[in-house]
């Protein structure tokens, strides 16, 4: 792919905010259209237009494939254990084990899974494309 100013600037200037859209998708997809997939996805491609505007090796230098493995294995985890969690609390699998009389009630859990799937997904889709992105660059 051949790098021009234009595609600098403009992936430079919309990585960023890309980026904040999808912590804002995540953070508020208990209340509105959104959640952990579409937060997770979009932050994966705001990682990919920084990795087109600035480079795959800059991108990848920050983020190893290691990591972002590593990070989507932790998510995934931490998705069983929470699933399995509801169970020993005889709510059923995934079933909110979170008191109601907490200061996020119940909104607290479903947060809670919108962050953990949108991390996994996230680094997921960001592993997957920075990888393509890479093997293509040659």
């Amino acid at each position: 792919m051949r790098k021009t100013d234009a595609l600098s600037v403009i992936t430079g200037k919309l990585g960023p905010l890309v980026l904040v859209f999808g912590a804002y998708l995540i953070a508020f997809g208990h209340v509105s259209p959104g959640g952990g997939f579409q937060g997770g996805v979009v932050l994966a491609s705001g990682v990919l237009l920084l990795a087109i505007g600035r480079g795959t090796d800059t991108v990848l230098a920050l983020l190893t494939p290691r990591l972002l493995a590593r990070i989507e294995a932790s998510a995934f985890a931490l998705l069983l254990v929470t699933g399995l969690a509801g169970m020993l609390a005889g709510k059923g699998f995934f079933g909110n084990f979170l008191t109601a009389g907490g200061p996020a009630g119940p909104v607290g859990f479903i947060i809670a899974l919108n962050v953990l799937i949108g991390v996994k997904v996230g680094a997921g889709v960001a592993y997957l494309c920075l990888i393509l992105l890479k093997d293509s660059d040659r």
